[in-house]
């Protein structure tokens, strides 16, 4: 599992004096941000190795300002070439949100699909959500 912590900013709220929507997606992503190191390490934007092909956010319970976030990220799926990430976001001891994204290791030249190599695929695997 990854776990990454943020502060809810004032900014991230909405006239309902709780978190909009629209900002869970963006923290799911930076809770991403180690398994892209795992394809990427420097991040390198000119050889980006990942695309989205869709995703999926449950919310459960409200989020409020003032107190801090946790996301919790896990491998739910191992395909080939693509695998699912499933994401947790917690509240004050609270399961908020749930998050499930599916990335495709890609090759911008060819425009297709690569398979995932065996060493990332293994570290992939010690992340994987517990059953």
């Amino acid at each position: 599992m990854f776990s990454e912590e943020f502060n809810v900013r004032f900014y991230e709220t909405d006239a309902l004096a709780h978190v909009s929507n629209t900002v869970l997606v963006g923290w799911f992503e930076s809770g991403r941000e180690p398994i892209f190191k795992l394809f990427n390490p420097e991040l390198d934007l000119q050889n980006w190795p990942l695309i989205l092909a869709s995703y999926k956010v449950d919310f459960l319970e409200q989020i409020y300002y003032g107190q801090k976030v946790q996301v919790k990220t896990y491998i739910s799926r191992i395909g080939t070439s693509s695998f699912d990430v499933y994401q947790e976001l917690w509240q004050k001891q609270k399961k908020c949100a749930t998050g499930t994204t599916t990335l495709v290791h890609f090759d911008f030249q060819t425009k297709q699909a690569v398979a995932i190599n065996d060493e990332i695929k293994t570290a992939l695997v010690l992340n994987s959500y517990p059953e």
